[in-house]
Formats: structure tokens, sequence, C-alpha cells
């Protein structure tokens, strides 16, 4: 992990396209600002981490639907 230090009104830059602001510090804590480019989805910490685990549990589903199907069709072939 980099750890930079920065006050209210500095920024850094992440690659050409993303640079951050720090607004503003209140006791613990800290207001940005970011500038992306038009359509880059940016989520919170957990709630990316929910986006993840639905998408997996959503992939498994596919995957036990597939099989299922596929099994239903072998039957039916029979």
């Amino acid at each position: 992990m980099l750890i930079l230090t920065r006050r209210a009104g500095e920024s850094l830059c992440i690659g050409d396209n993303i640079k951050v602001t720090v607004l503003s510090v209140q006791g613990k804590q800290v207001k940005i600002g970011l500038d992306i480019p038009d359509g880059m989805p940016v989520y919170r910490e957990e709630v990316y981490l929910r986006i993840k685990e639905q998408n997996r549990q959503a992939s498994e589903t596919l995957d036990t639907d597939f099989l299922m199907a596929t099994e239903l069709w072998k039957s039916k072939k029979k």
C-alpha cells in the first residue's frame, strides 16, 4: 500500500485521468473530491464488496442452472 500525506486543498494524480483532492479534514473524517472520467464507476468499499459477492453468487447459480438444463435436455432425448 502506498501511503501519502496530503493537507486540505492538496491533490494527487493517479495516471492521466484521475485526480484526488483533499477538500477538508475534521477530526477523524476526511472529505475528498474525485475528478474521474465520465462513466467510470466509483463505489464505497463495502458496496463494492457486496456487488462482488452478489456477482459471485449469480455466476454460481448460472452454472448450476446450466448443468440442470443440460441434464433435463439429456433426459428428454432418451
